[in-house]
C-alpha cells in the first residue's frame, strides 16, 4: 500500500471527507509521526505497533573496490515492532483481528 493508496482508501471511507481534506489528513499524521521520531521519542499505536529509534554505534567498514578500511560514523535508524494484533492478522492472513 502506498501513500496515495491509504489517502484513497481513508476517502472512500469517509464519505464525507474529500480527496484533498484525506490527504491533509494523512499528510498530518505522518509529519507528526516523523516530528516525534526526530525529537528521539516512541510512537505507540495500540493494536498495530510501536516505532522507536535505535542507535547503530560508529564502525570501521571496508571499501568493497579499493579494500581500504573506512569510518562508518554512528546511525539513528528508525525500528518498528508490530503489536500482537497486527502478527496474529498477517500470521493467519486473513481479516485484522480486533482488539478489545
Amino acid at each position: 500500500m502506498t501513500r496515495s493508496d491509504l489517502v484513497e482508501e481513508l476517502a472512500n471511507r469517509f464519505a464525507q471527507l474529500t480527496h484533498r481534506d484525506a490527504e491533509a489528513a494523512v499528510k498530518a499524521i505522518l509529519d507528526a509521526m516523523e516530528q516525534a521520531m526526530v525529537r528521539g521519542h516512541r510512537i505507540e499505536i495500540r493494536g498495530f505497533g510501536s516505532f522507536t529509534i535505535n542507535r547503530r554505534p560508529p564502525r570501521m567498514g571496508r571499501n568493497p573496490r579499493s579494500g581500504e578500511s573506512v569510518a562508518i560514523p554512528e546511525k539513528r535508524v528508525p525500528h518498528f515492532k508490530p503489536g500482537k494484533a497486527l502478527r496474529e492478522a498477517v500470521g493467519q492472513g486473513g481479516e485484522p483481528v480486533q482488539s478489545p
